[in-house]
């Protein structure tokens, strides 16, 4: 498969400072660790990980809405392979045509004194691209077209965003995204701020204008349900570095890093009276500024031993392309979100 983007040595780090907008910083937060990735054309790769572990900042720093502190982010439009870390500003403004990002709060990612038709044909008269070449005509049929697609009928685009829904406002942000015709699409927790009943909805909404549009997603999301529905492969975030990534059902039934196993022991059981035994991490989530030396995992590890202080583990493939970041891979044996649920079910039975 073609390879749509490609992640090198991505490194984010945020200046500490304690008094004072202009003191000198006291260290620095890495939000994003020396982050390598790549994701197919047509793919769907999810990002996963707890509050803090570096999701959306990896996600914006590969748009570029974040500047990187350091790497390389390539994106292939077309016949060409662009250096989006290192194109200038009007070349980057014109590589907003291959990637865009759907924001988690429709409510507050929508102007909300524009009607929708301006909101979704702002992308097409700013200038981004072929879109200054347009005419009204034009601009008006691609909106209307792809609001069409998203869900929304021709009568709604002269309403103001206040007047729908959560979940209408979230096919408007869409719409938004996509009027540019991106290659890529960032979805930054696209269905977290929405109702259980509609969630489900977006997700076979985005899964169906993949395979019409042909888009490839990075998808950064807390629910793993909705991971596992709609994600070809899962990369799994901790402390600003991927410490696990492969297919969805390796990384979900055969885990090999400690903390995913933890993280698919949380998955939710359909019975909602059957007992769970959920892996407990003890410890709070270390400070970014100050990491532990060795293994990040290593503190709240219940496999730790003294190599994981010592040395920081790389990424290497266990087969079939599947990699964690453990110094354990070999001899572990961990326990997948089908095997939690049948100890479960063992239990109440």
């Amino acid at each position: 498969m073609t390879v749509l983007l490609s992640v090198k040595n991505l490194l984010v780090r945020f200046p500490k400072r304690t008094k004072g907008f202009w003191a000198k910083p006291s260290g620095y937060v890495s939000a994003v660790d020396d982050v390598s990735l790549t994701i197919a054309r047509g793919e769907t790769l999810g990002l996963v990980g707890e509050s803090g572990s570096g999701k959306t900042t990896l996600g914006l720093a590969v748009l570029r809405g974040i500047e990187p502190t350091s790497g390389k982010v390539e994106l292939t439009a077309g016949i060409d392979v662009l250096s989006i870390t290192e194109l200038d500003k009007r070349a980057l403004r014109k590589a907003r045509n291959h990637m865009q990002m759907i924001f988690q709060d429709p409510h507050s990612s929508l102007n909300p004194r524009m009607t929708v038709r301006d909101i979704l044909s702002e992308p097409l008269v700013a200038g981004a691209g072929e879109g200054a070449r347009l005419s009204r005509q034009q601009v008006d049929a691609r909106v209307v077209d792809i609001a069409v697609k998203c869900g929304l009928s021709k009568d709604q685009l002269r309403l103001f965003p206040h007047a729908f829904s959560g979940g209408q406002r979230q096919r408007i942000a869409i719409a938004r995204a996509l009027v540019l015709n991106p290659a890529l699409v960032v979805c930054d927790e696209p269905i977290s701020s929405l109702d259980v009943s509609i969630q489900a909805q977006i997700l076979n909404l985005l899964a169906d204008l993949q395979g019409t549009l042909g888009l490839t997603y990075l998808f950064i999301a807390h629910d793993l349900a909705a991971v596992a529905y709609i994600c070809d492969r899962v990369a799994v975030m901790y402390l600003g570095k991927i410490v696990e990534i492969g297919t969805t059902r390796q990384v979900y039934y055969k885990p090999k890093h400690p903390y995913t196993e933890a993280l698919m022991s949380a998955v939710p059981e359909p019975d909602p009276d059957a007992p769970r035994r959920p892996i407990l991490l003890t410890g709070e989530l270390p400070d970014p500024a100050n990491p532990p030396s060795g293994c990040r995992f290593r503190t709240r590890c219940r496999y730790a031993t003294d190599i994981c202080a010592e040395q920081n583990p790389v990424l290497r493939d266990s087969g079939d392309g599947h990699q964690a970041a453990c110094h354990h891979i070999e001899k572990l044996t961990l326990r997948g979100a089908l095997d939690f649920v049948a100890s479960a079910r063992e239990v109440g039975s």
